[in-house]
């Protein structure tokens, strides 16, 4: 009994060292991945990249080879069951009824992809010879000419987002035909398993036990998908009723959500059907939407990362042992590059052809292909398992590093797309804190009616600057396209060509014409006038005023607030379509952005040449939009007729709560904020305050209660207020104004000088600097290159 015992004991110690040693494996494997993904981080190289380096040369060490074939069973399964859940997320991702829709422009970019790289890799597979048995060629050539036609969606879109072309119009085109792609033939691989599963290579099961086989397995799957698309959206519906969001999950419904999904992928195993493929039907089938499906699919993406991809490509590295690897056979060398040249041929002539059809541009349609020629961790699980069912070794190794060239190339693309996209953008300064002070102004001038008339005239005329370079104006009405409007618009090919023939906004653009043009004939130096028209849905006008705005190359728009003075000198309600397009226009303009709120400059029938009849403020806290406005008051201040005097809000650290909130700022935003703040203001006041051109002020205040007392007290002494957007970075001078603001769009110190209470004479401009909204240097992350 105590030699019993004490062998018991040997042997769970060995076991246990054993477990401990594959522990320190996997840990070194976890800190070689990241290791070299932080050496290629500066080739902006995928995350997969880097695992499959290390996992072939890990894989092939000799002591760990050893150290692994102890445990292949165990980690076998592992294996099976991570990429069981990696097809279960990727399943409930894809949206099946996508095959009864009409196919978008995405879908025809994937279909076309796909059947041209199955026809290609179809016709030259059986050439390449991967498969050494007579029997069977045409099942492996089918499996093989599917995978090769697929797209690592996944890998792709992790890719796209990573190198931030996610938003733009050709990165949402390239994941959306990336996912068609991956779930059309992951689709056609599960179908065809029916027919030729996988362990018909490996056993060579006979055509009449194929036949019922395949019968009872069609039956079973089909079984299978009607059960898990019937029942899983009820059960899942009835779960999250009983556990709204915000309240703790309760422990058994959360057991029984994951039992229920185990079942349905796992229940494949009694028909003898994979349960890989099982896992991807199950997920098409389960809903998408849902507290529990979206804590699934979060904790397998967690998991699949931190703990299955570094056994997965170790386990690949193990397989693909090097030491089989003939390297003077020139046929393996064939075998390795003929996949490649199969998949981006075929995928570069499929969207060549749907890019014809669809009217994108070449470059971009080749880029498109070799994008979607991805592979990623599905591939190189299905070329592992098929090297011991048919295929030599050395096929297998040649289709892992296959894989591998599929992937590495993908930055090099995505930068050239990037380069094209930036040559396509108009060569202008987008903001006038960058405009070069020998080149022409262009602002798009815009207007709602003839109300607007007389203070966008003197708005021009403040803006003119020298007559040389001068400014460019586009006077622009905002008309709103009705269904009677709508019969009447002439649209031409250019963007000065549109045309309405309805008689009331003929009219309204007569009276506005002769009045801009009676100004120019009057005293128009330096001023040139055009006339454009922004005919649209309130929906759509946003849109079509930035497209405007980048044809004519715009530095500044100028929009009217979409509220008027009456005659009382308030504001009425306004027109709550006009609002929605000025805040959608801040967003997406691309160039800088005005809002004028009128409230008397208007009133100036013509501003003297010799004499001070306009005192303009600009107010200067800090900030990106601040410093703009900064930019176009020295522009304000070379009209003789107009008084500037720049007003800087400073915080007097003296006062402890303005120490205390500067502590809540992000201390090295703030500084960089600050520095940029200081070097444009010092700038400025060498330019224009120290030579007396601009008048200054400075004003040290505690919060904000002490900047709107000191707001109030602008009523009366001038006539208009620049002042910009932001307010300041985190300003405690506007801390807690947000709270009480009527319309965020103008920013915290626009709202108060624009409020209801406040005035009746002082107008405002609000000025936001054009903002990148990316990280792509000089491009906007929703750039459209299509």
């Amino acid at each position: 009994m105590a030699i019993a015992f004490t062998q018991c004991s040997e042997k769970l110690g060995y076991l246990i060292f054993l477990l401990g040693k594959n522990f320190v494996m996997f840990m070194a494997m976890v800190i070689a991945c990241n290791g070299v993904h932080f050496l290629l981080k500066p080739y902006q190289q995928p995350r997969i990249t880097s695992d499959i380096i290390v996992g072939l040369l890990m894989g092939n060490v000799p002591f760990l080879r050893d150290l692994y074939g102890k445990f292949n069973h165990t980690f076998g399964f592992i294996i099976d069951f991570g990429m069981m859940c990696y097809m279960f997320a990727l399943g409930v991702e894809m949206d099946p009824y996508v095959l009864f829709k009409k196919p978008t422009r995405e879908a025809q970019v994937a279909y076309a992809g796909v059947i041209i790289t199955f026809i290609i890799a179809g016709s030259a597979a059986p050439l390449l010879h991967y498969f050494t048995l007579d029997h069977h060629v045409l099942e492996f050539t089918l499996s093989l000419s599917t995978l090769l036609a697929s797209t690592a969606s996944p890998v792709l879109t992790r890719l796209i987002t990573s190198l931030n072309i996610g938003k733009s119009d050709i990165g949402k085109l390239i994941i959306a035909a990336g996912m068609y792609s991956d779930f059309i033939c992951s689709l056609l691989l599960s179908i065809g398993y029916i027919s030729m599963p996988l362990d018909t290579f490996c056993t060579n099961i006979g055509q009449k036990g194929r036949l019922k086989k395949a019968i009872v397995m069609n039956s079973a799957v089909l079984g299978q998908a009607l059960f898990t698309a019937t029942v899983s959206p009820v059960f899942m519906k009835w779960v999250d009723n009983e556990n709204p969001e915000g309240k703790p999950m309760k422990g058994s419904h959360l057991v029984l959500s994951i039992a229920f999904m185990v079942m349905s992928c796992a229940s494949s195993i009694l028909y003898n059907y994979s349960p890989v493929l099982s896992a991807f039907i199950t997920g098409i089938c389960f809903p998408r939407e849902g507290r529990v499906s979206k804590w699934v699919i979060s904790k397998i993406n967690y998991l699949l990362t931190t703990i299955f991809f570094p056994i997965f490509f170790l386990w690949m590295g193990n397989a693909a042992d090097f030491r089989q690897f003939q390297l003077r056979d020139s046929w393996i060398w064939v075998k390795l590059f003929g996949p490649i040249a199969i998949v981006m041929v075929g995928k570069v002539v499929g969207t060549l052809v749907s890019g014809v059809m669809l009217g994108f541009h070449w470059p971009e349609s080749i880029a498109i292909g070799l994008l979607l020629s991805t592979k990623g961790h599905f591939h190189i699980y299905m070329a592992i398992k098929v090297m011991g069912c048919g295929s030599d070794p050395t096929s297998g190794i040649a289709l892992v590093i296959a894989i591998f060239f599929t992937v590495v190339h993908t930055p090099a693309i995505v930068a050239h797309i990037i380069k094209r996209a930036k040559r396509k953008l108009p060569m202008h300064r987008m903001s006038l804190q960058l405009l070069d002070p020998s080149s022409e102004l262009r602002i798009l001038l815009c207007l709602h009616g003839p109300e607007n008339i007389s203070a966008s005239i003197n708005f021009m005329e403040i803006s003119r600057g020298k007559s040389d370079p001068g400014i460019l104006v586009y006077v622009t009405e905002m008309i709103e396209l009705t269904d009677q409007i709508a019969v009447t618009v002439e649209r031409g090919e250019g963007v000065e060509t549109t045309n309405v023939k309805d008689k009331d906004i003929v009219q309204m653009r007569d009276q506005i014409t002769s009045s801009f043009q009676a100004y120019i004939d009057d005293d128009g130096d330096g001023v040139t006038l055009k006339r454009t028209m922004a005919v649209s849905t309130i929906n759509n006008m946003a849109q079509d005023i930035c497209t405007l705005a980048e044809d004519l190359m715009i530095a500044l728009i100028i929009l009217p607030f979409h509220r008027s003075q009456t005659t009382d000198g308030k504001l009425d309600g306004g027109n709550q379509g006009f609002r929605y397009v000025n805040r959608k226009l801040l967003k997406s303009a691309p160039c800088s952005v005005g809002i004028l709120v009128n409230r008397g400059l208007g009133s100036f029938a013509k501003l003297s040449k010799t004499q001070v009849s306009l005192n303009v403020a600009t107010v200067f806290i800090g900030g990106k939009d601040d410093r703009e406005a900064l930019a176009y008051a020295g522009r304000v201040a070379g009209h003789p007729g107009v008084k500037v005097t720049v007003i800087r809000f400073l915080v007097d650290t003296t006062v402890e709560s303005s120490r205390m909130a500067a502590y809540r700022v992000s201390l090295s935003e703030k500084v960089e904020e600050m520095g940029l703040d200081d070097e444009c203001f010092a700038q400025f006041y060498d330019k224009y305050i120290s030579s007396g051109q601009i008048s200054y002020i400075e004003k040290h205040l505690a919060n904000a209660a002490e900047t709107f007392s000191t707001l109030r007290s602008f009523e009366g002494q001038y006539s208009l207020v620049i002042v910009g957007r932001e307010g300041g970075l985190n300003s405690i001078l506007t801390k807690g104004m947000n709270d009480w603001q009527q319309c965020p769009e103008l920013g915290p110190i626009g709202d108060v000088l624009s409020g209801p209470d406040f005035s009746t004479t002082v107008s405002v401009l609000v000025i936001q600097q054009h903002k990148h909204k990316g990280e792509i240097d000089g491009l906007d992350e929703e750039f459209n290159i299509m």
